[in-house]
């Protein structure tokens, strides 16, 4: 039987106001990057929204690893893609859009570090004080644990969740009804159907 704990559906528009915030914050206290790094894959979205709100026109990636859909955990996370770009000199702000335990942020850090950056903050959507990482920048501080389900990762991660359980639930309405009693999160029936309309993904498989 799946575990219960509580999950947070973000909305398109509430993510943008969140990114709203966080680039209010950055400004605000002086930190104005040459460049942006975002962590591949949940940082896309939010890093791109940074660059038009802090006026910036370089932005990168670099992909690490920890959770996978459905808020299964690794057991550490690791770097997939290494970092290849010159920032030597330059002031980088990379971005996230979670800071769950830590480790994802607290190692590509580490990383970007030896690449010896003039000046090298850290900006997430939602800070967890679960995680033993502080980001220089957030927007939301979560104060109990909660997995986010951003929009960008939506089927996913209900997906995942679903999947997870001992008998997958017959169709969208029984589904959305076992989700809503086990994570505290009711779903769009649209995000449902979607779920169950992917390829290979029915009752009992």
């Amino acid at each position: 039987m799946t575990e219960e704990f509580r999950c947070e559906l973000v909305s398109w528009n509430r993510m943008y106001q969140l990114t709203r915030l966080l680039a209010a914050s950055i400004k605000e206290q002086g930190f104005a990057p040459d460049l942006i790094v975002a962590i591949a894959r949940g940082g896309y979205i939010p890093a791109r929204i940074l660059c038009d709100h802090l006026d910036v026109s370089q932005l990168t990636s670099m992909q690490l690893s920890h959770y996978e859909a459905g808020a299964s955990k690794k057991k550490s996370a690791r770097l997939i893609e290494p970092f290849k770009r010159d920032i030597h000199g330059l002031r980088v702000l990379l971005v996230d859009d979670v800071n769950d335990t830590g480790q994802t942020l607290e190692l590509a850090l580490q990383h970007l570090q030896s690449f010896q950056p003039a000046g090298l903050r850290v900006a997430v959507l939602h800070h967890k004080q679960t995680s033993t990482f502080s980001p220089d920048y957030y927007a939301a501080q979560v104060r109990k644990w909660r997995w986010i389900i951003y929009p960008w990762a939506v089927i996913e991660d209900v997906s995942g969740l679903l999947g997870r359980m001992a008998s997958r639930p017959a169709d969208p309405l029984e589904a959305a009804g076992l989700f809503a009693s086990r994570f505290g999160c009711r779903l769009p029936r649209q995000i449902v159907e979607d779920v169950y309309g992917l390829s290979g993904w029915s009752a009992g498989r």
